[in-house]
């Protein structure tokens, strides 16, 4: 006979404020237009996945590639905002963070949700799936 055990995944005492903290050093990268920076936030393999709009991006390189063209000039970048950020472990090494984004520009202030699977990886906690959407401009 075998028993199944379902627990809690473990969360090390720091978890959670560690991924807070590459958000934070993603949108200080942004908000000085350091998009290479801003992208130290993802994980550096051929399996990141990046979703928005209704294209399905795979590779850190083609991520980058897409802020670059997206995100050209500081005005286009304006100044981002990370909130309602929530937290769950699915593991000691994974977990699924969702939050809101807001960018600040002259001309508008698009916005919208995202859902991000972050890996523990030697170099620490980098996203490996990123969904984001935006809301319908207002």
């Amino acid at each position: 006979m075998a028993a199944l055990v379902c627990a809690e995944p473990k969360q090390t005492p720091n978890s959670a404020a560690e991924i807070q903290s590459v958000l934070t050093a993603q949108q200080d990268a942004w908000n000085r237009g350091d998009i290479d920076a801003f992208m130290n936030g993802y994980a550096r393999l051929a399996s990141t996945v990046f979703v928005s709009e209704d294209e399905v991006r795979r590779g850190w390189e083609t991520v980058r590639d897409r802020y670059r063209v997206k995100y050209s000039d500081r005005a286009k970048m304006g100044t981002l905002s990370f909130s309602e950020i929530e937290v769950t472990m699915l593991s000691s090494d994974a977990a699924v963070v969702l939050g809101r984004w807001k960018l600040k520009r002259a001309k508008d202030e698009p916005n919208g949700r995202f859902t991000l699977v972050f890996k523990r990886l030697p170099e620490g906690w980098r996203i490996v799936h990123d969904h984001t959407s935006a809301a319908p401009p207002q």
